[in-house]
């Protein structure tokens, strides 16, 4: 990396699923979907710490 940012920390989709308080199915929806940017390594997902930020972020809305 050119070191203008920290290295990114990786995720599992269980440590999602209990960050966003949802199930491991609704995180893999997200993925699927392309909602949630992710990494494949070998048959699991790895999710970026900044990347459920920023999802969280953008999925708030004013009620009312």
């Amino acid at each position: 990396m050119s070191g203008d940012h920290a290295d990114p920390k990786f995720l599992t989709v269980a440590e999602v699923a209990a960050m966003m308080r949802v199930s491991k199915m609704t995180v893999y929806r997200l993925v699927h979907s392309g909602e949630l940017p992710a990494v494949r390594v070998g048959r699991s997902f790895r999710v970026t710490e900044d990347d459920v930020d920023e999802y969280l972020r953008k999925s708030f809305y004013s009620a009312g």
